[in-house]
């Protein structure tokens, strides 16, 4: 079995995991209404930002994002005293295949 495929999936079936992961996907689009912190196609969006549009505490998101990075779907940059999120294009790519190869 392929924990790894599993686990990525478990952290998808989150509908608001799934959610982050699209606004992700076009960070300066799905979150022009905030002024960035830092430059988000280098660094993604800020956890407050994230919590903000999702209407979640911050903790909640953080541990949200936690899982995500857990399976390797997004990566965390700290900027001064924010973490910023972005997708990981390649791991995403190659979640999708795998998942095609198995079904």
């Amino acid at each position: 079995m392929d924990t790894g495929l599993v686990d990525a999936l478990k952290a998808l079936g989150n509908p608001t995991r799934l959610q982050i992961m699209e606004w992700l996907r076009t960070p300066e689009k799905s979150f022009s209404e905030y002024e960035p912190i830092a430059d988000r196609a280098k660094v993604g969006v800020c956890v407050t930002h994230l919590a903000a549009k999702t209407g979640l505490a911050q903790s909640t998101i953080s541990s949200y994002m936690a899982s995500l990075e857990r399976v390797g779907l997004v990566r965390s940059t700290r900027v001064g005293k924010w973490t910023h999120y972005r997708r990981d294009d390649a791991q995403v790519d190659e979640l999708l295949a795998r998942i095609k190869n198995r079904i």
